[in-house]
């Protein structure tokens, strides 16, 4: 794994001796990002490097450094890690606390009355307090990010990621909750009995299957809108770039078989958003067959092996985590393929145009941060008690109509992007009591 590493290094001024130090680099397969001076003076200068290297590279790399009497290293950090000391997220009074008046207010006594107020109407809850702006990032850290089962605890750091980007573009209160426990039913009435703290719930990094049963039993107790972002945050990305890949090389979604290569986690949920938006057709294919079963009982098609998908289908999507799955040999002329495994997909985009795809991309750029901030955003905000899949699709409708000419979605840092998802949910959201 290649991590981001910042080194600050003093060099006896000459070019020759900067070079001798990028030459030091320059074996390693390390990818510059940056190179600043720091400071200077009549014989050494002081340089900024930064890299992406090789972990197993850096004990080789200091050796040589120390070698160079003309080189010495001063410090170095590791971006990622500077990044999350102390935490991606804190909790901040949104109102002042400078006077005896500001806290008799807020506090004791004059708070008294606040809560004396929603017991008599609960529903005031959600003017009186945040939890109307407040969502729950639910994980038991049994599927993280590409890591696996790895724990509640360790998983953390994402959830904190999460509540970072839903602040920065929604300007919800993201809160981590996690739950050391792989029992869905104990899951299940652990968050049941948490939920009056929040406005929405969003299920993260639950392993399949016990992530379906958790979230569509919570989505029958609760009255607040319950979302599992692995399904469904990824599915409204991924309909966005078929949306855009098929406008680009001229297909019709509705009119194409699609297939699915993967039905864990992501895989039902792209097929089933894809059959929801009316694609005529999706095959799947799993070593699991209960993951099979569940695709036919949305209304999908098993495809027995991965040769008959490639063989029967217009578009392929790939969500299997393993690279070099899909075999060159297997592409037919015309095909469009989302191979969308990061960082190494299931066939490479070159590979794939080179036997004859009319399209094909990674999931370098499908990154579901472009949907999750603004589908919770425009849930709450028009007060609606669960998601339905017409405000997925008008949330993936919304992303593709973003996305510049000739690329799949638009940049996730776009706040635009943002706010017009959460515009089209709220206006496609029912905002009915169940």
């Amino acid at each position: 794994m290649k991590i981001p590493e910042v080194f600050r290094i003093e060099v006896e001024n000459s070019a020759r001796n900067l070079s001798r130090l990028m030459d030091i680099f320059a074996g390693h397969n390390v990818g510059v990002e940056g190179l600043q001076t720091i400071s200077k003076c009549q014989k050494k200068t002081l340089w900024e490097l930064t890299v992406e290297i090789e972990e197993d590279s850096l004990d080789t790399i200091f050796e040589g450094l120390e070698k160079d009497p003309r080189i010495k290293v001063m410090g170095r950090s590791d971006r990622v890690f500077t990044r999350h000391r102390g935490g991606k997220i804190q909790v901040v009074s949104k109102v002042p606390i400078e006077s005896q008046e500001e806290l008799r207010d807020i506090y004791t006594p004059g708070v008294a009355r606040v809560c004396l107020a929603i017991q008599k109407e609960p529903s005031l809850a959600n003017t009186l307090t945040n939890k109307s702006k407040t969502v729950a990032i639910v994980t038991n850290g049994t599927a993280i990010l590409g890591l696996g089962n790895i724990g509640a605890v360790a998983g953390l750091p994402v959830m904190e990621g999460k509540a970072a980007l839903f602040h920065r573009f929604a300007g919800l209160s993201g809160v981590p909750i996690l739950i050391e426990n792989q029992d869905p039913q104990k899951i299940i009435d652990a968050i049941e009995a948490i939920a009056p703290s929040f406005g929405a719930i969003q299920l993260e990094d639950i392993r399949a299957p016990e992530c379906f049963e958790i979230e569509s039993e919570l989505i029958e107790r609760l009255n607040i809108p319950v979302l599992h972002d692995d399904q469904h945050g990824t599915a409204v990305v991924a309909l966005a770039a078929l949306l855009s890949a098929t406008k680009a090389v001229g297909k019709n979604l509705k009119e194409s078989v699609v297939g699915q290569v993967g039905l864990g986690t992501a895989g039902i949920g792209i097929s089933r958003l894809l059959l929801a938006y009316g694609a005529r057709q999706v095959l799947g294919t799993d070593l699991s067959e209960d993951a099979l079963k569940r695709l036919e009982s949305l209304g999908g098609k098993r495809a027995n092996t991965l040769d008959e998908l490639m063989r029967d289908a217009d578009i392929v999507v790939a969500t299997t985590g393993v690279k070099g799955l899909i075999k060159p040999e297997t592409v037919r002329p015309g095909h469009l393929i989302l191979a969308l495994t990061n960082p190494e997909p299931e066939i490479e985009p070159e590979e794939a145009i080179a036997r004859g795809a009319c399209f094909a991309a990674d999931g370098k750029s499908v990154n579901n941060v472009l949907g999750f901030p603004g589908l919770f955003k425009g849930v709450l905000d028009r007060k609606a008690t669960k998601f339905e899949e017409h405000m997925l699709i008008s949330a993936a409708q919304t992303i593709h109509k973003m996305a510049p000419e000739g690329q799949l979605v638009p940049n996730a840092l776009n706040t635009e992007v943002h706010e017009a998802v959460a515009a089209s949910v709220q206006q496609s959201a029912p905002g009915s009591e169940k």
